[in-house]
């Protein structure tokens, strides 16, 4: 884990990999509970039984935004920026989802340090995040998220 605690600290990793999360099994309970929080239950995520039998996955899917949604969570696995008055997610770029992430899959964020930039005292990085997944060929999604770091 990388250890940031000033803008300088995160300038010196510009352009660079910051680090990869630890892996994170997406199972069918968070599938149904992110169905369930976002109103989004098409089948292809919720019903086992019809994606099993009627699905191009043989099996259920994680919602794409789910995927996205797990962005802060793994990277703090990567980063423990600290000094900190607040944190602010900023924004997200240019996401392309390149293969589904099939119930039971083990992920992992890998993150890249794109940019930095002082906003009168507020740091802003883009860090280009991919997210992995386990013995499979090509990332779940490659894109770029904001945040926006206030330190003291």
């Amino acid at each position: 884990m990388v250890v940031v605690n000033s803008y300088e600290e995160f300038e010196a990793h510009l352009g660079k990999e910051i680090g990869i999360s630890q892996w994170h099994t997406i199972d069918q309970d968070q599938i149904n509970k992110f169905a369930d929080a976002t109103l989004d239950h098409q089948w292809i995520h919720t019903d086992e039984e019809k994606a099993k039998n009627e699905g191009p996955f043989k099996a259920t899917i994680a919602h794409g935004y789910l995927t996205l949604s797990l962005i802060p969570y793994l990277w703090k696995q990567i980063a423990d920026i600290r000094n900190i008055k607040m944190e602010i997610n900023y924004g997200i770029e240019s996401f392309k989802f390149g293969q589904a992430v099939v119930v039971n899959s083990e992920v992992q964020l890998k993150a890249k340090l794109q940019s930095i930039t002082n906003l009168r005292g507020i740091t802003k990085v883009i860090i280009q995040a991919t997210l992995i997944i386990k013995d499979q060929p090509k990332p779940a999604y490659t894109g770029d998220v904001m945040f926006l770091y206030h330190f003291n």
